[in-house]
């Protein structure tokens, strides 16, 4: 992986709206869905979405600046965010690979109790919970043997599923399945992937609480997304079919006669798809706000709307 600064092409002084500004370029550049008889590209985004994830976020940029994290975000050395296991004999602090960040701007204490919003909590999902019961038995268990690390996923994965490997301490791996419409916030439990209990006794439980990554295209307001479209001056004022991106891939959409800038069409059910445990639950919607593209150096234009001032005036 390639340092996150050139990747994006920004230098080491770039500001938080420099960086936003070349990942979003990178991103619909390389994004899958206007790629797609391109392998490489989804390398790419993939690229700049993690050089993102560390620049974009003011707390990871320091560590790396500071030589803490490498480029792909894992740490260099002890101090690293993304796990925290207390106790005596424990891990320290170690941390993900594949792009997995701890909470921002926060320090662990090895030894203070890191899992009291976890301790006796019941699972968010069955199985894995979903479906990875890695060691459902009967144990005795202490809270300190838990391991807890966020967990970043697009937007694309959370309205179609999908899957991600993760490599725990002492170079574990696992795949762990990520649910059509997960929440932000939810934990996904790893029964008996934790710290190894001693004396036989059974491992602790690794979680994983659900991150959205930043989207090039969208912004999240609960189930609904958000989309800033561009649209040509002549498609606004005479009306015309334009292209809306959603997760699951491009549509149609009608823009009627003499559109303002700013109005906001409501695509219903274009958002996120309910989760599970939403039985019923409508998707999110798409809200669609119209930004309009004036043409530059039309004459014709020009002196048309010239000669109409001066006749209104």
């Amino acid at each position: 992986m390639r340092n996150p600064y050139e990747v994006l092409g920004v230098p080491k002084s770039a500001s938080e709206d420099e960086i936003k500004k070349a990942f979003r370029k990178l991103a619909k550049r390389y994004h899958p869905d206007r790629n797609k008889s391109d392998p490489s590209a989804k390398e790419k985004f993939a690229e700049a979405t993690n050089a993102n994830d560390i620049l974009g976020d003011a707390a990871k940029r320091a560590q790396f600046d500071r030589g803490e994290i490498d480029n792909e975000g894992k740490p260099r050395a002890a101090g690293f965010e993304g796990f925290s296991a207390g106790g005596p004999g424990g891990f320290g602090q170690q941390g993900f690979s594949a792009g997995f960040g701890g909470p921002r701007g926060r320090q662990h204490d090895i030894f203070s109790e890191i899992f009291k919003g976890f301790a006796g909590r019941s699972p968010d999902f069955a199985g894995q919970e979903f479906g990875a019961e890695m060691g459902g038995r009967g144990r005795e268990q202490a809270p300190n043997l838990d391991i807890e690390a966020d967990l970043s996923v697009t937007l694309e994965d959370v309205a179609n599923g999908g899957s991600r490997r993760v490599v725990l301490p002492g170079g574990r791996e696992l795949e762990v399945t990520i649910p059509v419409g997960v929440k932000e916030g939810k934990v996904i439990r790893l029964r008996g992937q934790g710290r190894p209990g001693p004396g036989g006794r059974g491992a602790g439980d690794t979680l994983l609480k659900i991150r959205y990554a930043a989207h090039p295209l969208f912004k999240v307001e609960g189930r609904d997304l958000v989309h800033r479209l561009d649209v040509p001056l002549a498609d606004a004022y005479l009306g015309g079919t334009v292209r809306v991106p959603t997760l699951t891939g491009a549509i149609e959409m009608t823009i009627p006669k003499q559109t303002d800038g700013g109005r906001t069409f409501r695509l219903r059910g274009k958002g996120l798809p309910a989760s599970q445990g939403e039985t019923g639950q409508p998707a999110g919607d798409l809200l669609v706000t119209v930004n309009i593209i004036l043409p530059r150096g039309d004459a014709d234009l020009e002196a048309m709307l010239k000669k109409r001032r001066d006749f209104t005036v």
